[in-house]
């Protein structure tokens, strides 16, 4: 097994919520920042008003991937005292079913044992060989999670199910690297939405755009900000009153997809877009093709944009797009906009 592969996970911690109802930071190997602890601790369900109770969510903040199982305590057990408790994993890399199965190992130990130490000997097992096996605890190897599987664990065909030919909208958003916000109440909506959308950009294979689970907090939102573009995900309505923040508005909920003033230009749709929608809606409707085939589909449309688009730079001076040269070739208006943003969020633009 690869070194590297053990050594993408970062912390473990442990939030606590006792019987006077306080909630609490109670540990954490080795350790982590104080604003990330702060974060953790709002995206805890267990310090949230609400009487909402999440099991399992994660988010990224600061290119830290975080991961938060939380479960409530059933006498009797070893912890008294606790109600509930939450363990926190965070990571360099993108993939919640991996950290939600560490996560269920780590927590049925706390809840056998009351102390954070067999926790901490698990995850230096993980860290250093990969696996921590124990008979009443199940077992758990990393070599079990290939990244692939978390990018093609949502499902693209339930996205075009949802919005049909829109579908092109935010394909075309994320072709463009524009700023994505998704909204929905339920935090588990929005995990399984936010999710998928990368996928549609498949060449790429980046999943570092994904921020699942934002708050409309200074020190999230400086985060957020951060990036050229991105696909975020929010609880708040509130979000829909923060054009800034984005690009392209998803309501899901109501099924709708707004794009904002200020992006329309680049946004534009042609029949290139048509024909690429078509192409999404057609794939992900036959019933005889999976998920993966779908994403395939989209990616094999892409590549073949890329390479023309590759083909045009390679004519012009040093291999970089210039709006002159791109009019020489007479497109469409649409296509020759979509391209010429194109270019540039590809870097082959000529500034």
């Amino acid at each position: 097994m690869a070194a590297s592969e053990t050594q993408l996970m970062l912390s473990v911690g442990l939030i606590e919520k006792d019987v006077n109802g306080d909630t609490l930071w109670v540990w954490c190997y080795p350790s982590v920042s104080s604003d990330l602890r702060q974060v953790l601790l709002s995206k805890c369900c267990l310090t949230q008003d609400s009487r909402d109770f999440h099991p399992f969510v994660f988010g990224q903040f600061c290119r830290t991937w975080y991961y938060i199982t939380t479960v409530e305590v059933q006498a009797p057990t070893a912890l008294n005292k606790v109600t509930h408790f939450s363990i926190v994993v965070t990571a360099k890399d993108f993939n919640p079913e991996k950290y939600a199965a560490l996560s269920r190992i780590l927590c049925r130990m706390y809840i056998k044992h009351g102390s954070p130490v067999k926790m901490m000997e698990a995850y230096i097992t993980v860290l250093t060989k990969g696996i921590c096996q124990s008979d009443e605890n199940g077992s758990f190897l990393i070599k079990d999670y290939d990244c692939r599987k978390a990018y093609l664990a949502g499902s693209v065909k339930d996205v075009v199910s949802q919005f049909g030919m829109e579908t092109i909208i935010l394909y075309t958003a994320l072709m463009l690297k524009k700023r994505i916000i998704v909204y929905h109440p339920r935090i588990e909506v929005l995990l399984e939405f936010t999710r998928v959308l990368p996928a549609l950009t498949w060449h790429r294979k980046d999943w570092s755009i994904l921020h699942p689970y934002v708050h409309l907090t200074d020190i999230e939102l400086e985060d957020l900000k951060k990036c050229p573009g991105y696909v975020a995900g929010f609880v708040d309505p509130e979000v829909n009153n923060r054009s800034d923040l984005f690009d392209v508005y998803v309501n899901l909920p109501d099924s709708v997809i707004t794009v904002s003033q200020s992006a329309k230009e680049a946004m534009v749709m042609g029949k290139l877009h048509k024909d690429i929608g078509h192409l999404i809606v057609q794939s992900a409707e036959d019933t005889e093709r999976s998920d993966s085939q779908v994403i395939k589909d989209i990616s094999v449309k892409t590549k073949e944009i890329l390479a023309n688009l590759v083909a045009l730079a390679d004519k012009c001076e040093d291999s970089k797009i210039t709006l002159e040269g791109l009019k020489q070739h007479h497109f469409p208006p649409a296509t020759e906009n979509f391209l010429f943003h194109l270019a540039a969020a590809e870097q082959l633009l000529r500034i």
